[in-house]
């Protein structure tokens, strides 16, 4: 239930951070001011008793993030990524988040495989090794099939993970309730939306049959894309619980020694990973969303293997346009189509001045050319780009988030292979071809050609969904019933409390 017993839980996640310590590194990543320092340090620390002491071993921030839970962690694996935010203090701190988590014992993780498939590991599995990488949701074995000896890779959730994540969740939903009810200039930014989308990537995390069905897509998608490859996932020996796939054989991105002694070119790599998701993302509208160094081998033949697909994006094909249309226009400096697209999207209202949009837009992106090849951005670019529609009345658009969290990572990635890399070089061919398929004469042709066909299928139907909707028109609309007394109630209770420590944390962030 999203109801007031929820403030227990958000109030031991202040005490946590206080204690820990990370409270302070929060406030200082995020700039925070003086008087939203002090108040949230003061609603805190009463109750930081309350709080978990965690690992004393473990920097402040994944100290407090680990004990806390898995939702938590999952939240400092995302804000690890994004250093523009967070600064490269913090950032860098939560890097340890992504596969390095105390693992859980062998025999549990045999006992669920068995759970989950029916038979006992041994009967399917020989060489069953201890963990290999242990993350917030599953951990990692690799082993060999008994029946053909080939080496593969046995991901197991953790245990009790799903109640643990229900649980944090439940308290996340609460606290962007709050923040909408107490602080209305914040609702421009849907934090309810935000926590929606979160939860609807991790509960895919939390069914391994998913995750076996997006690599199975993404495999599809991809079979052709030179210099790319992924593990095959071995159906019959993965469940909601467990999934087999094929072990990904290759030195590690993030390895560049290794990548050297290889005998393998950091450039031409960093482009390849690049241009890759590029590719993915507007051509087939579906990328892997986590694309770190720690998802990412290269092959002995040279090839980029890409695993762990618990985490992928989906963008629309006309949303997809409109970002290949946004980015073409940075590249070519043509700032007033950039405007245009907005507005004809619908992102920036339509009562705002385009002329004075597209200035600020000239803000965004002149500095960035001007800037030596090593530091041009294209994550800066769509951070600062957010800035800017944000100010113009632009709501935040959850389908972009995992978008410009993952074009961040990727970038991240291509610096760390090639820091003298030219982003706009290397993204542009991928983005004009993709401009020149979708956009003009033949592309118009081919939306009408797909218009007429979905009018055909259902043109028996029209005239009564015509009728129903008239209908709907006409009638009047139902009372809104409102929000329960009850949980009107609960809100005002709770809302002295959480008032003052949610209305600063807001302005703190915006």
């Amino acid at each position: 239930m999203r109801g007031p017993h929820n403030i227990v839980r958000l109030v031991r996640t202040g005490a946590t951070l206080e204690r820990t310590g990370a409270m302070a590194l929060i406030m200082d990543a995020f700039e925070a001011p003086p008087l939203v320092r002090a108040t949230m340090r003061f609603l805190a620390w009463p109750f930081q008793w309350l709080g978990d002491k965690g690992d004393p071993a473990s920097p402040a921030a994944p100290r407090a993030l680990t004990a806390l839970g898995p939702a938590y962690i999952k939240f400092g694996q995302i804000l690890s990524t994004r250093p523009d935010l967070v600064g490269e203090e913090l950032a860098g701190q939560l890097r340890v988040l992504q596969d390095k988590l105390p693992p859980f014992p062998n025999d549990v993780a045999k006992q669920s495989i068995a759970d989950e498939l029916g038979r006992p590991v041994d009967g399917m599995f020989d060489d069953f090794s201890p963990p290999v990488a242990a993350a917030s949701i599953a951990q990692v074995h690799k082993a060999r099939l008994r029946e053909t000896g080939e080496a593969v890779a046995v991901k197991v959730l953790r245990p009790g993970i799903e109640r643990a994540f229900r649980r944090d969740i439940d308290a996340f939903y609460f606290a962007a309730r709050m923040i909408e009810l107490l602080a209305p200039g914040a609702r421009r930014l849907r934090p309810t939306d935000v926590i929606a989308h979160f939860e609807g990537v991790v509960l895919g995390e939390l069914d391994l049959r998913l995750e076996a069905a997006s690599a199975s897509e993404f495999a599809a998608n991809t079979a052709e894309d030179p210099g790319f490859q992924l593990p095959t996932v071995h159906w019959t020996l993965s469940a909601r619980r467990v999934m087999t796939m094929g072990w990904a054989d290759g030195v590690s991105m993030g390895d560049n020694a290794a990548i050297d002694a290889a005998g393998h070119d950091r450039a031409v790599l960093a482009e390849r990973v690049l241009q890759l998701f590029l590719n993915h993302a507007l051509r087939d509208g579906y990328f892997h969303g986590d694309m770190h160094q720690g998802n990412l081998k290269v092959a002995p033949n040279g090839n980029i293997i890409a695993y762990d697909f618990g985490i992928m994006g989906h963008i629309d094909e006309y949303t997809r346009r409109v970002y290949a249309e946004i980015l073409y226009g940075f590249i070519k400096r043509d700032y007033r189509r950039v405007a245009e697209v907005h507005f004809e999207a619908g992102y920036v209202p339509a009562d705002r001045d385009m002329d004075a949009f597209a200035r600020a837009l000239r803000a965004v992106g002149e500095p960035i050319f001007g800037m030596d090849a090593s530091r041009i951005s294209m994550g800066n670019l769509l951070s600062y780009l957010f800035e800017v529609t944000e100010r113009f009345g632009m709501e935040t658009r959850t389908e972009l988030i995992l978008l410009q969290r993952t074009m961040v990572v990727v970038e991240g990635v291509a610096r760390s292979l090639d820091p003298r890399m030219n982003i706009w070089q290397v993204a542009r061919p991928v983005v004009e071809d993709y401009i020149k398929k979708t956009i003009g004469p033949r592309a118009a042709l081919r939306d009408l050609g797909r218009t007429a066909a979905i009018l055909s299928r259902y043109g028996p139907r029209l005239p009564q969904l015509v009728e129903a909707a008239l209908i709907r028109q006409a009638s009047p609309p139902e009372p809104d019933s409102g929000m329960p007394w009850q949980v009107r109630l609960g809100y005002a209770a709770t809302g002295a409390l959480l008032g003052a420590g949610s209305v600063m944390a807001v302005l703190a962030l915006s």
